[in-house]
């Protein structure tokens, strides 16, 4: 059974940075790429970052350059480094694994609030 767990969500002032972790169980993501969303409230789901197996990276163009994804394949975590956050990251965070199925987390709450 493949579980996926996002965590380091939380209320951050503008400016200010978050690290998210997405912790795979069941399978390893050494084999995979994955990828971070988000849904911000009355709106779709949509891409933020994305990993493959290489370690090559594409970003959301409202992200790039504030946002780093990453992998630690020994502890089977990918990470989001997020920097220079604002209001408009306000959402909630994905993790997305494609292998027969599409998995996904629970979810991580971000909010960006002075």
């Amino acid at each position: 059974q493949v579980q996926l767990v996002e965590s380091g969500g939380g209320l951050v002032q503008p400016g200010g940075s978050l690290r998210l972790s997405c912790a795979a169980s069941g399978t390893s993501f050494s084999g995979y790429s994955v990828g971070w969303y988000r849904q911000a409230p009355g709106k779709q789901r949509e891409l933020v970052a994305r990993i493959t197996i290489g370690g090559s990276t594409n970003y959301a163009d409202s992200v790039k350059g504030r946002f780093i994804i990453s992998r630690d394949n020994a502890k089977n975590t990918v990470y989001l480094q997020m920097n220079s956050l604002k209001p408009e990251d306000t959402a909630v965070y994905y993790c997305r694994l494609v292998i027969d199925y599409i998995y996904w987390g629970q979810g991580t709450q971000v909010t960006v609030s002075s």
